[in-house]
């Protein structure tokens, strides 16, 4: 049984881990791949089908299921037969040879770091709002299934983004349901010796502790971070509470967590990415970390340590209008990045701010993350062809008498992780017609393929799509 799993449970007291077969349902629970292969699904209904229609959320409902459902359910030989069947698919799908490799067999790139502040990987794990945590979780579940070497980086938020409802006069309210660590499919991060992994940072000149968290998502680690440690004063323990929650002053210290703690976090697992990919500008406080560290391993100044690793940082922008990057004023960066910049970097405050500013010696202009990101990122790009041009003009600035469409911004078309989005009516055809792979590898060929399905079966997936939404939101 995973350590992990089992330090977990116990700390928590919920389950009886000496259950024959428990930890095979553990790993399963906690492994996220559930939320695009659909093979376990009959189990947690099984074990609570209406908890699991509400949740979607398996951790949940094996905690919840009474130790009498357990030991009922592990000792039914058909139940344990496909308990048995899904950890070989498990196992063999990890064993079979991946597209990364077989594609590029002489690759030197053995770690990408993906920092992002949301995830939508699963409504059981509630950190993500929408576009950008879309793409984010999409990216590693085809991360997972091509074998591409990711590890990402985010928050952990004890409230997440707000639930929407509205109330008998047509007025939207805004809740905030609480993500219990105990119902949410992450574990612990812990040392050898069992110690949850916690990591001090300084904000303002208070120190603040950092507990973490890994999820597993197939062949991928989310590794998250949050600042409600007990031992951390009130107004620290909420700076992770809400996702694009409170004012600025909160934006900036969750920032600093993600980019600066991120890298500390990367650092105390002994994790060495070749590319830190930033989605979004909230991550660009990365880049001034892994100057830092470069300059305590070289001996080097923060200009060339900057310099230095600048190839290996790529940042994706999302955002198609200038007001739409994260913007500091000079007083907050110096409230909060002041004493980093002068002790750790050896630069003073106006070289900091210089790096976040269209006019480096404009004192009124504000910091801003995008500017940072480019200037610390060796490669940027957009998200689409058309938003390549957009950000092209947005950054014109930066690069005076440049022709705007030689301004270095590519562009990266956004895509979706396809297992996770295509109806189980849709999933029969196409694999009746493609194969269950037909998404991990080269799709030249699917095109043609598609073409093929009768078009009395894609009238009939339009009309039982349509009425499965119908009936969801009735």
């Amino acid at each position: 049984m995973n350590t992990d799993n089992l330090n977990f449970s116990r700390q928590y007291g919920f389950m009886p881990t000496e259950l024959s077969g428990l930890d095979t349902l553990m790993e399963l629970a906690l492994d996220l791949q559930w939320s695009w292969n659909h093979a376990a699904d009959a189990l947690w209904q099984q074990l609570n089908a209406e908890l699991w229609d509400r949740t979607h959320n398996p951790w949940v409902v094996l905690q919840t299921a009474s130790r009498e459902a357990l030991e009922q359910h592990l000792a039914d030989p058909a139940f344990r037969g496909q308990v048995a069947a899904l950890m070989t698919q498990k196992q063999q799908a990890a064993d079979r040879p991946k597209w990364f490799r077989e594609q590029h067999p002489a690759a030197t790139l053995s770690c990408v770091a993906y920092f992002s502040m949301e995830f939508m990987l699963s409504e059981a794990l509630p950190i993500y709002v929408g576009g950008l945590g879309n793409v984010a979780g999409d990216q590693l579940k085809s991360a997972s299934d091509l074998g591409v070497p990711v590890v990402a980086v985010g928050l952990l938020y004890q409230q997440g983004y707000f639930r929407q409802e509205i109330d008998r006069q047509g007025a939207q309210q805004a809740l905030f349901p609480y993500n219990d660590p105990g119902q949410l499919p992450i574990t612990p991060l812990r040392l050898p010796n069992g110690e949850w992994l916690r990591l001090p940072i300084r904000l303002s000149g208070f120190p603040v502790w950092l507990r973490t968290w890994q999820v597993r998502v197939g062949g991928v680690r989310l590794y998250l971070l949050d600042s409600n440690d007990p031992a951390n004063l009130p107004v620290h323990r909420g700076i992770t509470a809400e996702l694009y929650g409170g004012g600025m002053e909160q934006r900036i210290q969750q920032e600093i967590i993600l980019g600066i703690g991120g890298w500390q976090l990367l650092k105390a697992l002994d994790i060495k990415p070749d590319v830190c990919h930033l989605n979004e500008g909230h991550a660009a406080f990365v880049v001034l970390e892994r100057a830092r560290a470069c300059m305590q391993e070289t001996g080097l100044g923060f200009e060339a340590a900057l310099a230095v690793t600048r190839p290996g940082n790529l940042f994706t922008t999302h955002t198609a209008v200038a007001a739409g990057f994260d913007h500091f004023s000079p007083a907050l960066v110096d409230q909060f990045l002041g004493d980093y910049a002068r002790q750790e970097l050896g630069i003073d405050l106006d070289t900091l701010l210089a790096l976040g500013r269209q006019s480096p010696t404009n004192p009124t202009e504000p910091f801003n993350m995008a500017l940072l990101a480019i200037r610390g990122c060796g490669a940027v790009n957009g998200v689409s062809k058309l938003h390549g041009v957009v950000s092209r003009q947005l950054f014109g600035g930066l690069f005076p008498r440049w022709p705007t469409e030689e301004v270095p911004v590519a562009h990266v078309t956004n895509g979706v992780h396809m297992p996770s989005w295509d109806a189980e009516a849709a999933d029969d055809i196409w694999t009746t017609a493609c194969g269950k792979d037909r998404w991990r590898g080269d799709l030249a060929a699917l095109a043609q393929t598609i073409t093929q399905v009768p078009d009395a079966a894609l009238w009939q997936l339009a009309n039982s799509c349509r009425q499965d939404l119908v009936v969801e939101k009735h």
